[in-house]
């Protein structure tokens, strides 16, 4: 049996039922159409799209380090790590 990927944000695993996306480590709208992808959970993927903007992911945030990195998704990480993998939230709104 294949190992479930794990989400490179919160480094759980991601069965195949929960709700996940492809994360562009390069935002498409920055060139990155064609750039290598991350699958993620979906929570944790809505997280990362609502700290930090196309350019900042494009320019400092553009490898799974870099984003465990960033101190507001480091904290959600940390949170996130202690739910089962199927876990949904609502994320709230754009805190930048």
């Amino acid at each position: 049996m294949e190992p479930m990927p794990l989400c490179p944000l919160c480094l759980r695993p991601i069965p195949p039922n929960v709700p996940q996306s492809q994360h562009h480590l390069i935002p498409k709208l920055k060139g990155g159409k064609h750039g290598p992808t991350v699958l993620m959970h979906h929570i944790c993927h809505k997280e990362v799209h609502s700290t930090l903007s196309e350019a900042e992911l494009a320019r400092e945030f553009n490898t799974p380090e870099a984003l465990r990195g960033h101190p507001r998704l480091a904290k959600f990480a940390k949170w996130v790590a202690k739910r089962p993998p199927e876990f949904l939230s609502k994320v709230p709104g754009k805190r930048r």
